[in-house]
């Protein structure tokens, strides 16, 4: 991509995503800062332009600049990009509005991220225009779809959806993002785009599970397409337009996570099927897995909504109740007689 201007920009997270989405802005002729608290990690992007521990497989553009330092991080980017766990953003996020209200740079705040808080149930252009004043950011987009950090390292091509309330930033983002290997779409259904990126990741933990167990291709199918169903159920109550839902940020990002072994729900999902503790799961992960706490974030909205989303459910209930992954699965199938089309 052939850059009419090079901008300066910030990625704030050093995993994974956050590496392989820095060396994309940055290949695409952009200067670009990632910010991290691990000094080690920092140290050897700096040195070394890789980041062996989360994406061995990326060798990194050698002008990405690392920093934990995140008043250096923010100073004077045109745009920021939130590509942390969903749980850390808020307070990252006020830290961010914070030091922003003394540059005046006023960036656009990109999310990456996929997930809705705890306790409040926001999603995450909630948090962070809660925790940043409109006089000093830009708007913000959501930038989410099927997008495997391990494939966008190899320059695999992959499509994601741009979604923002104004138009011209979500095609402002299109522009800084698209070339020959990322294309990007633009939408303005910000709810549908987020709640299809959060709620995929708890359905992928469903579909490692059945796989764990020894289920095949026709359950694994049965899984993902009630799944869509229910993420779009509760979508449309929000206000979502259900045909987001069929979309990159739903189906294309429903698909992906619910058949790769790159995807850390869908790995969490399949050791449960094995007979592991979610626990000691969760302990050697190496990486947050966000389908487990949306799992109860999503149990909750469906509760006050009045939503029936009987897979979540039954997720949370394996997740949260401890209850026996087999049984559950018996009980989904002993539900009532419905028609298949039930908003």
């Amino acid at each position: 991509m052939n850059v009419k201007h090079q901008l300066r920009m910030t990625v704030l997270g050093s995993g994974s995503w956050g590496s392989v989405l820095a060396d994309v802005l940055a290949r695409n002729g952009h200067a670009i800062t990632i910010y991290g608290r691990n000094a080690q990690e920092i140290a050897e992007i700096n040195r070394d332009h890789t980041n062996s521990h989360y994406i061995p497989n990326l060798q990194m553009d050698e002008s990405i600049v690392g920093t934990t330092d995140l008043r250096e991080a923010v100073q004077g980017a045109a745009a920021i990009f939130f590509v942390i766990p969903t749980q850390a953003i808020r307070p990252v996020a006020e830290k961010v509005g914070a030091l922003l209200s003394e540059t005046g740079n006023r960036p656009f705040l990109i999310s990456a991220a996929k997930g809705l808080e705890e306790g409040t149930l926001d999603r995450i252009s909630q948090i962070l225009t809660q925790s940043i004043p409109q006089p000093v950011r830009g708007d913000v987009v959501i930038l989410s779809g099927p997008s495997h950090a391990e494939d966008v390292a190899k320059h695999d091509i992959t499509t994601l959806t741009a979604a923002s309330e104004n138009e011209d930033a979500a095609a402002w983002v299109q522009w800084i993002v698209m070339n020959d290997y990322m294309r990007i779409y633009t939408s303005t259904d910000v709810t549908g785009v987020e709640l299809g990126g959060a709620i995929k990741n708890v359905i992928a933990i469903g579909a490692g599970a059945i796989h764990g167990l020894g289920y095949g291709d026709n359950t694994k199918a049965a899984l993902m397409t009630r799944g869509l169903a229910e993420m779009a159920r509760l979508g449309v109550q929000f206000g979502a337009d259900p045909l987001t839902f069929s979309g990159l940020s739903g189906l294309g990002d429903l698909i992906v996570t619910c058949t790769s072994t790159n995807s850390r729900n869908w790995r969490c999902g399949d050791r449960l099927g094995r007979g592991e503790p979610l626990e000691h799961i969760l302990a050697t992960m190496g990486m947050v897995v966000e389908g487990v706490p949306t799992a109860q974030a999503v149990h909750t909205l469906s509760a006050q909504m009045h939503v029936d989303m009987p897979i979540c459910d039954t997720i949370y209930q394996v997740l949260y109740r401890d209850r026996p992954l087999q049984e559950s699965i018996d009980a989904l199938m002993q539900r009532i007689a419905k028609p298949e089309i039930d908003f």
